[in-house]
């Protein structure tokens, strides 16, 4: 027999009707306090679970959201996917995450579940629409996608995003400050638009402070640790090398690091380091990393705020909504060397 309490069981023991009882489980705003509280507590007495497969049939909806990223394996995005289904769960979604390893196939798959019904809404990080995507500018901002962090240029989507430019900007200035002047910049993989962006905020910190960037002091990675350890490696064989690095991610920051001890130089007596995103090892990896901290975790609610507002048709969704970036000064950057000024 199945003991699952039922609408009618709570609205029993609340005293109203079941219809109010729906109405105040789907948080649909018509029910009013005192009321609303004390529907939600009878459901929590009664250990209420809502029927999700009865309730996707009535409405049409699968109740999940896909959240698509380039690689899983990155932590960056583990905080990211925290906030994504904090906001979610909230709202009745459960949230899906699609891995598309930067295989056109599987970027496409991913867009075809969201085509075909099986997710109602898709927060993209991957930064790229799927090769083979027909669908013109008009027909793509009626698809209930958010791009959250990654841009994606004359893309008509809803964006979640920060200021690379100035973030960039004002890690390499704090180098800078520590009387650094020969100053390189390993950059994420460009063309694409982030790396790019923050290849533009390291080019304007120099050209402000007057500082030349020689050719090959902005070679290009791929955002894992080992790019990071061997473009650091071609950095140090030059006769002009570098007293600093800022580095387009923490992961790279990472092999850069390590590449420098293997060439025996210290970090930051000899060299200084600064990372970009502030994964949760960049505290606790020596010397601790200094860089630039992005909030993973509001950047997840924002982006599933917004995709809610998306499904819903709600007007109120801006086309961009730009969140706060600090530099957390940490063990990985010191003065320049006193010959090195």
């Amino acid at each position: 027999m199945d003991r699952r309490a039922k609408i009618k069981d709570i609205a029993l023991r609340a005293g109203v009707s079941p219809a109010t009882v729906s109405r105040a489980l789907s948080d649909s705003g018509l029910v009013a306090e005192p009321t609303l509280s004390r529907i939600r507590e009878a459901a929590q007495s009664l250990d209420y679970r809502p029927n999700v497969r009865a309730r996707n049939l009535r409405t049409q909806k699968s109740m999940a959201v896909l959240l698509v990223v380039r690689d899983v394996s990155n932590p960056f995005y583990l905080e990211i996917f925290k906030g994504v289904e904090a906001t979610a769960r909230e709202a009745g979604y459960s949230v899906l995450m699609g891995n598309t390893e930067n295989h056109p196939d599987r970027e496409l798959e991913y867009f075809d579940m969201l085509r075909d019904g099986h997710a109602d809404g898709m927060i993209l990080m991957n930064g790229k629409l799927p090769s083979g995507h027909t669908r013109d500018a008009e027909q793509l901002a009626r698809l209930p996608i958010v791009v959250a962090l990654e841009i994606i240029e004359g893309c008509p989507l809803p964006h979640v995003q920060i200021d690379n430019v100035a973030s960039a900007c004002g890690a390499v200035k704090h180098l800078q400050s520590l009387g650094h002047r020969c100053i390189a910049h390993i950059c994420g993989p460009v063309p694409e638009v982030m790396s790019v962006l923050r290849r533009e905020g390291y080019r304007k910190a120099m050209a402000e402070a007057g500082l030349a960037v020689p050719e090959g002091y902005e070679p290009i990675g791929d955002y894992t640790i080992p790019s990071g350890a061997t473009l650091c490696r071609q950095l140090f064989s030059r006769p002009d090398k570098p007293t600093a690095l800022f580095v387009a991610n923490d992961e790279m920051a990472f092999g850069a690091i390590n590449e420098l001890r293997k060439l025996g130089l210290d970090v930051p007596g000899d060299v200084s380091v600064v990372g970009f995103d502030d994964l949760f090892l960049s505290e606790c990896f020596y010397p601790p990393l200094t860089t630039v901290s992005q909030p993973r975790v509001d950047i997840g609610k924002q982006a599933m705020k917004q995709l809610l507002k998306v499904m819903n048709g709600d007007d109120s969704v801006e086309a961009l909504v730009e969140m706060p970036t600090t530099l957390k000064i940490r063990g990985s950057t010191g003065p320049a060397k006193t010959s090195d000024n």
